[in-house]
């Protein structure tokens, strides 16, 4: 919300904002932009009649007082997607969902744009290096945009992707999430129908055909829009470094993994739509080096690399799993999963992780006590983790300590740890943590 503001404010527009808590980075970034509220909190004196749009945030509450007198106001009222796609009505639109891989493929699309040098607008849930924010909106003629499947707001409930109706659309893959939201796998499953059929008429869908369930609700959606499946393209493992080869161009990439390659395929086909050619994608594509926290690189020396991604949810931690040990078969994995979303903290989700962390040769799971208060849950017993993931040897931890005294106990010679979290293991320093043990090991 904060970028938006910025972006808007950016584009000769009069904003003004409000919340009960901000937070760094949002707080300098406001101040910088002259858009720090003087006082936190909420105050219906500052809304008016004059105003053109309110925008609201997806954690604003029913009760919000702003909320109350701008309906009293009628006033426009706008979820954070509705206001994308007013301002982007006359763009062309490319909207990336999926269960996972979205932020990367919307982050490979703007990387290879901005090289090939298009002029375009963006969305992005991540920071991305060479951007200065992860919300732009100008006059360009082109607009990038992760679609979230994730709530618009309060008063829309419906998937945040279901509002910006692409031209372009991309579907990286489809495992249940967020269920807090969506209980059943088929009510999840048909967020995904309905994207589909928000597809502008003369548009095309991009999705990952070696995603079964994917490909099932693709071949039977009556949707007549153009349709482009893809999988992993030809590609071979030299020395740790990837090389891949698209339309019959080669390339060497800092990015690896299978999902990885099926991302950058996405990307590839997407940015061919909009007038980029092979040569001038693997071009650019070589020099991206990841969204942030997505398997970035932490620290490493000759026999040892640490990385940290924001895997959580089972797919995505086995595929970044699967995607180290494939890239360093012979090194040991050592990797620590922390629980942290509404869905990994539910008891009745646990057997949806059965085997994600099966790649690994040691590996921890931990959850913090305060995570589960925060959300309103009720205790969730260790024994439960273990049943749930099926990992022999699975040691899991709800102590900040416990989980530091495991990562210190770790032999890191020759072996590479992966750290998984949309948290921060309750305040663990991972990234001093990396630079030791790479120190002590180099």
């Amino acid at each position: 919300m904060h970028q938006l503001a910025i972006a808007l404010l950016q584009k000769g527009y009069e904003i003004t904002g409000s919340d009960d808590e901000i937070f760094e980075p949002a707080r300098t970034n406001l101040q910088k932009a002259g858009l720090l509220p003087a006082r936190e909190g909420w105050f219906r004196e500052k809304l008016n009649g004059r105003l053109d749009a309110v925008i609201l945030g997806m954690h604003a509450k029913a009760d919000n007082p702003e909320l109350i007198r701008a309906k009293e106001l009628n006033l426009p009222i706008y979820s954070f997607p509705e206001y994308i796609f007013e301002e982007s009505k006359k763009k062309k639109r490319i909207v990336v969902g999926g269960s996972h891989g979205k932020t990367t493929t919307t982050s490979m699309i703007m990387h290879v744009l901005k090289k090939a040098g298009k002029k375009f607008d963006y969305l992005v849930g991540a920071r991305l290096e060479g951007f200065d924010q992860s919300v732009n909106i100008s006059n360009a003629p082109l607009i990038v945009c992760e679609g979230d499947e994730y709530p618009a707001s309060v008063l829309e409930k419906r998937p945040k992707f279901h509002f910006l109706f692409p031209h372009i659309a991309v579907i990286t893959g489809i495992a249940w999430d967020h269920i807090n939201v969506f209980p059943t796998f088929e009510f999840y499953l048909q967020q995904f129908n309905i994207f589909i059929d928000k597809i502008e008429p003369g548009g095309c869908l991009i999705y990952n055909e070696t995603d079964e369930v994917l490909k099932k609700l693709v071949a039977g959606h009556p949707s007549q829009v153009e349709r482009i499946g893809y999988g992993i393209p030809p590609h071979e493992i030299r020395e740790g470094k990837t090389i891949l080869w698209i339309d019959g161009k080669e390339g060497e990439l800092k990015v690896f993994g299978n999902h990885n390659l099926l991302n950058l395929y996405a990307a590839y086909l997407a940015c061919k739509r909009v007038d980029v050619d092979a040569q001038t994608f693997m071009n650019a594509i070589s020099s991206f080096t990841g969204a942030s926290k997505r398997l970035e690189l932490l620290a490493q020396n000759s026999s040892t690399s640490v990385y940290r991604d924001f895997a959580h949810a089972p797919s995505k931690v086995k595929a970044t799993m699967e995607a180290v040990k494939q890239q360093f078969p012979n090194r040991k994995l050592i990797a620590a999963l922390e629980l942290h979303t509404y869905s990994s903290l539910n008891e009745k989700f646990m057997n949806e992780y059965r085997g994600a962390m099966d790649a690994a040769d040691s590996a921890a799971v931990f959850y913090s006590q305060h995570a589960l208060e925060l959300k309103r849950l009720p205790d969730l017993p260790k024994e439960k983790i273990i049943e749930g993931f099926g990992k022999e040897g699975l040691m899991v931890f709800n102590q900040k300590k416990e989980l530091e005294e495991w990562l210190i106990s770790q032999s890191y010679d020759d072996a590479n740890l992966l750290l998984m979290s949309s948290g921060n293991y309750d305040g663990v320093d991972v990234t001093t943590f990396a630079h030791q043990i790479t120190n002590t090991n180099s």
